[in-house]
Formats: C-alpha cells, sequence, structure tokens
C-alpha cells in the first residue's frame, strides 16, 4: 500500500505537471503572449511545479527534511543524474552568452541557498528577497532575447512550442479546465508522495531529510529528465542544457522562496554540513565541463553519472 501510494503520488505530480502546463501555455497563446515570454516564464514555472507543491506541502506538514531536500536534491540530480545521461546519449553543447547569464545566477542561486540556510531558518523575508531575485532575472531575460534569433531565445521559443496545447483544444474553457485539473492533480500527488515518504521514512527508520534528498528529489525531478532526454534524443542539446539551469535557478528562487513565504523552514544541520556543498560542487562542475570544450562530452557525461552514484552511496551509508 505504500509503495502504491508512493507511486501513484509521482504519477499525478507528473501527469499534473504536464495537463497545467499544456492548459496554461493553451491559454497563453489565446492571449496571443509570445512564445518567448511564454517559453521563459509559463514553461519554467510548469516544469517546476511538482517541486513546488512537494515542498509546500512538506514544509505545511512540519517536514522541514522534505521541504528543503527536495530542492537541494533536485538540483543536485538535475546536473549529475539527468544531465549526465543526456551527456551519454549525445554531447551538450550550450550557447556561450546564455551559460554566462544563467549559469552565473544559478550559481548566486546556490550560493543564496548555502548563506540562508547558514542561519538555520529561511524565514518570509528571505523568501520574498529570492522571489524578487527571481523576478528580476526573468525580466532581464526577456529584455536581453526579446527581438533577437539567439540559441536561447529560440531554445525558449521551442519550449513554448513543444508543450502546447495543440492539437488537442484551442476551446477558452477546456484550457481553463486543463489547467485548473493539472493543478489539483499535482496538488493530490503531492500530498500523496509527502504522506508516504513519511511513513517511508518511520517504518524504516530512514531521516525524512535522506528521503528527500533522493526519492522525493528525483522523482518530482522527472519532467526534466524526460525533457531532457528527448531533446538529447532529437539532437537539441541547447534545450537539454537549458532545462535544467532554468530548473536549478527556479528551484531556488522561486520554490524555496515561495515555501519560505508561506512558511519559514528550519533547514536539517544534515543539508548544511554536508548535501548543499554537493549542490555547490556539481554547480562548478558543470559550469567547468560546459567551458572546456564548449560542450559536455560523453566522457564528462560519465564522470557527472559516477559522482552521483558516489553521492547516493554515501547517503545510503549514512
Amino acid at each position: 500500500m505504500l509503495a502504491t501510494e508512493l507511486v501513484a503520488g509521482l504519477a499525478l505530480l507528473v501527469l499534473g505537471g504536464d495537463v497545467l502546463v499544456r492548459g496554461s501555455v493553451g491559454l497563453a497563446e489565446r492571449m496571443n503572449i509570445s512564445p518567448l515570454l511564454i517559453g521563459i516564464v509559463l514553461v519554467g514555472f510548469g516544469t517546476s511545479t511538482p517541486e513546488l507543491m512537494t515542498s509546500l506541502i512538506a514544509a505545511l506538514n512540519g517536514s522541514a527534511g522534505i521541504a528543503v531536500g527536495n530542492v537541494v536534491g533536485s538540483n543536485t540530480a538535475n546536473i549529475l543524474l539527468i544531465l549526465g545521461i543526456a551527456a551519454l546519449i549525445y554531447p551538450l553543447r550550450a550557447d556561450p552568452r546564455a551559460l554566462m547569464r544563467d549559469g552565473l545566477v544559478m550559481t548566486l542561486a546556490a550560493l543564496a541557498c548555502l548563506a540562508l540556510g547558514a542561519f538555520g531558518t529561511i524565514d518570509r523575508v528571505s523568501g520574498v528577497l529570492l522571489l524578487l531575485a527571481l523576478a528580476i532575472y526573468l525580466l532581464v531575460t526577456y529584455r536581453a532575447e526579446r527581438g533577437t534569433h539567439t540559441p536561447s531565445a529560440e531554445m525558449h521559443r521551442a519550449e513554448s512550442q513543444a508543450v502546447t496545447a495543440h492539437p488537442w483544444t484551442r476551446s477558452y474553457p477546456a484550457l481553463v479546465v486543463m489547467a485548473l485539473s493539472g493543478l489539483g492533480l499535482t496538488m493530490l500527488g503531492a500530498k500523496w508522495l509527502v504522506g508516504a515518504s513519511v511513513e517511508l521514512a518511520q517504518q524504516f527508520g530512514i531521516s525524512e531529510t535522506i528521503i528527500g534528498l533522493t526519492i522525493v528529489a528525483v522523482g518530482t525531478s522527472l519532467p526534466e529528465l524526460v525533457t531532457s532526454v528527448i531533446a538529447a534524443l532529437k539532437r537539441q542539446p541547447d534545450i537539454a542544457f537549458g532545462n535544467i539551469l532554468g530548473s536549478n535557478i527556479y528551484n531556488v528562487l522561486g520554490i524555496l522562496g515561495f515555501t519560505a513565504l508561506v512558511k519559514p523552514i528550519d533547514v536539517p544541520e544534515q543539508i548544511m554540513r554536508f548535501d548543499v556543498w554537493v549542490m555547490l560542487a556539481a554547480t562548478i562542475l558543470l559550469l567547468i565541463f560546459a567551458r572546456t570544450g564548449k560542450q559536455i562530452c560523453r566522457i564528462e557525461g560519465g564522470l557527472l553519472l559516477g559522482a552521483y552514484a558516489l553521492y547516493v552511496g554515501k547517503l545510503a551509508l549514512s
């Protein structure tokens, strides 16, 4: 029963997030919002909905280990696991200008997570500051890419086209139903996932933090995994790479920020001692790999996967 609830929760998170994004993008298209803005804002928020709902519900339930572990673990898995798999399929080349901007913001977000966590609690003021930083990043990105045809701008437009509601429907009422249904499914999936994770931790004597860093983090990152793998198979490395950078920025600035705004989060000591440093190291390693040779090759993808295996092994032993 516990395994069923866990799997069902993950399935609803993925399904709900997809339906929510398609409904929201369909509505935005009907309102003639530019594909670039849709790709930067709606697709980014939508694909991060599983992480958002999971961390929010976990925080409201008093499971700080799952709430924070989900964000830190997702960012680590995005780089070491998902980009590692994508790079093994097809070497990942990134637009240098986008890498410089988004890579810098991703690194600053990781450092902000480390700095705020050092205080022991991420309060509402910190949440507001994180959300403000996300808003500034989105505005700067949109203004920089509006009216251009750079690889980064085309990537955001392609993201918008990839999740359109066509040819299913263009009806306003149907699109509203899709968006609301997706939101409802995501909330239910998050509720089941958090409940099953807490029970799993209690049954097997595992800390909630470990569950949040592994099962929950990887589960809520499934949309990013699917997107990056499909992009690599289609020989679209810029989408695979940009998807992960954008997701990691949203996870810290958006998800951690919004969750802390709703309810201040106590950061588990274990995460501050080890896991947040792994996330930061993975972020720096990604930038080094991307800058050397202007791409992440298959060998480097294998190294990323090996590093993730070592990380999970360390968590298992602890």
